[in-house]
């Protein structure tokens, strides 16, 4: 099974820069976007609605902000939109698809900008959304999280990072907000069980950035302890720039059914 995340900053600015065009070539079985950044009957035209795929969204209450979709070429059991609570769900920031067995999610947590607008709105959004997973990681099926998430986690996941602890995205909260996950509530960074070396990125701040290699990986597909040994494989694609972010593909040794 390959899963996909994609944080686009737009669908229609990704589409125009080949994205649904090196889609096609990729045998995805679930592509699972952020920052999608447009409603669902804007997006009729062939070039978002790659074929085999079932198309599915949750979209941002104002327009041209947030959003989350997966694109499945197996039709889930159930879909399940947003979170519950307003912060989540006024940005469109939750979908997930369940099969039998697992849960594929599209999750996109509230940027900060240059200026640390929306610092505190961010830090509120990771609490709520810390008591949604310690419940969801308490049911009996298996969960794998494709998430914007908007930080990085230590210091192999971003460039220059002395300089970069007191910024957003690596911030000491931020980064003792992703140690509580990936420790003590058990999830599992799926990227970095086949791949723990440094300076291995999925988002620039700009093309300069980009060609000089210095970033963040801020893309993860993070999975409960039950999928850590059906990772077999995990990369970032950087061969083409369809926006600020990176595509984070992994492939899984696990057969979906309803």
């Amino acid at each position: 099974m390959r899963v996909v995340s994609a944080n686009l900053d737009s669908i229609k600015t990704a589409a125009e820069r080949g994205f649904f065009d090196w889609v096609a070539g990729q045998d995805i079985d679930l592509l699972c976007l952020q920052n999608v950044q447009a409603y669902e009957y804007e997006l009729d035209g062939a070039e978002y609605c790659p074929p085999g795929y079932e198309r599915y969204f949750f979209e941002a209450w104002e327009p041209g902000v947030g959003g989350v979709a997966i694109f499945s070429r197996h039709q889930p059991k159930a879909v399940i939109r947003g979170l519950g609570f307003e912060l989540a769900d006024q940005n469109g920031c939750y979908i997930q698809v369940d099969f039998d067995k697992v849960s594929i999610a599209s999750l996109l947590v509230p940027g900060v900008d240059d200026a640390g607008n929306g610092q505190n709105i961010k830090y509120k959004f990771l609490n709520e959304y810390l008591t949604y997973l310690g419940k969801q990681n308490r049911k009996r099926r298996e969960f794998i999280i494709c998430g914007g998430w908007q930080m990085a986690h230590n210091k192999l996941d971003i460039h220059n990072w002395r300089e970069a602890t007191e910024q957003a995205g690596f911030s000491a909260p931020e980064r003792a907000w992703l140690d509580e996950v990936l420790g003590p509530m058990g999830f599992v960074d799926a990227y970095r069980e086949v791949d723990r070396e440094g300076d291995k990125y999925s988002w620039w701040a700009t093309e300069a950035d980009r060609e000089a290699g210095a970033g963040a990986r801020m893309d993860y597909q993070l999975v409960t302890p039950g999928m850590r040994h059906t990772v077999l494989s995990a990369g970032i694609y950087t061969g083409q720039a369809f926006g600020r972010h990176a595509p984070v593909i992994v492939d899984y040794d696990w057969e979906l059914s309803i």
